[in-house]
């Protein structure tokens, strides 16, 4: 396969709440960074490819993790390379603004809470009684919900703190629509989308941003990707699934919950994975979907984001794994590859990928 060449790139340097491209001494050639933005579920796995990508090849990635929302946007206004988002755009949308999608990896939203005396996966939740607490119904951690399902813990009598996103997020997007398809009081009071009206709690910018208030707020509950709460070596919270069995968050899970998607007959690979059949499934799964435009403005720049993309299918499935995320299919890789050759051209009309 040929692609056309790319000059070497900076790498992301991320700190907790914002990240910022480091500057190299000798900068790249005008016209030629592979940039993307977005999603924040994505970004740990992004940022360990983008370092071994880097090691490996001497080209690197400027990926800023300022969640979903904000990818889309960019790449619709053609600032970036590429935007990355959890939440799959309708194929209506993606003609509008002459894009294309792919998924390039599977993971999992996962309630993490700060109760004191609660281990990690020692408290269980199930999905009405999840979005009663978030929709502001439940108010206190001894509730009789929570306890009905938890007869075991030593639950304090104090108020819970709701901690949700700020910005428009596809992890959002994948909370809110699990919590839609499992209880009919969510869905017609808030309903699912990547920025929601939330009825209670305090917002916090990104993954980042929400695993660190709740790690300093007594008797909070937030939720984020699941690399943030390992991580921050948060406790996270067992969930019962569609078919009734309580299940650990984790690739198993994670890999349960994908097993079931049909991408090949999906309008524009949109799939989304929450509520998920399998006795093994995790219930809030998803993938992240990559969006880059079928003509690019500078199609040196995509040409080489299509190479750092067909290097991760190849070489970053162990690194996925390692943070718990699960790689893409063989099946659904080639899907992907045909796509990028009969949609993505340069302006003469020239496939970029070949």
């Amino acid at each position: 396969m040929r692609f056309i060449k790319a000059a070497s790139l900076c790498v992301l340097a991320a700190s907790l709440l914002a990240t910022a491209c480091s500057k190299s001494s000798t900068p790249p050639a005008a016209g030629e960074d592979i940039s993307g933005a977005g999603s924040t579920f994505f970004y740990p796995i992004a940022s360990k490819w983008a370092d071994t990508y880097k090691k490996t090849t001497g080209s690197g990635l400027n990926y800023q993790s300022i969640g979903s929302g904000g990818g889309i946007k960019q790449i619709k206004a053609k600032t970036v390379t590429f935007g990355a988002s959890d939440k799959p755009l309708s194929l209506d949308e993606l003609n509008e603004a002459g894009l294309i999608q792919f998924p390039a990896v599977i993971g999992g939203v996962i309630p993490v809470v700060n109760l004191e005396g609660i281990t990690p996966g020692q408290l269980a939740l199930d999905g009405k009684t999840l979005a009663s607490i978030f929709v502001g119904d439940i108010k206190k951690w001894d509730d009789a919900a929570i306890k009905a399902l938890n007869p075991d813990a030593k639950l304090p009598a104090i108020d819970i703190a709701i901690v949700h996103r700020s910005d428009g997020s596809g992890t959002t997007f994948l909370f809110t629509d699990y919590l839609s398809k499992v209880d009919e009081n969510w869905k017609s009071k808030v309903g699912a989308n990547s920025a929601v009206e939330w009825p209670a709690g305090i917002g916090a910018k990104g993954n980042e941003g929400v695993a660190g208030v709740v790690k300093q707020t007594a008797g909070s509950i937030g939720y984020v990707e699941y690399a943030y709460a390992k991580q921050n070596a948060m406790s996270h919270v067992r969930m019962s699934n569609k078919a009734g069995k309580v299940v650990e968050p984790g690739i198993e899970s994670f890999q349960s919950a994908a097993a079931s998607a049909d991408w090949a007959n999906a309008p524009g690979m949109s799939v989304v994975l929450t509520n998920a059949e399998g006795d093994a499934s995790w219930p809030i799964t998803g993938a992240v979907f990559v969006l880059v435009h079928k003509q690019p403005e500078k199609p040196a720049n995509l040409a080489s984001a299509l190479k750092f993309f067909d290097w991760t299918f190849t070489n970053g499935a162990a690194e996925a794994k390692a943070l718990d995320y699960v790689p893409m299919p063989e099946a659904v890789i080639a899907l992907v590859k045909q796509s990028w050759k009969d949609n993505i051209k340069d302006a003469a009309g020239q496939p970029l990928y070949r």
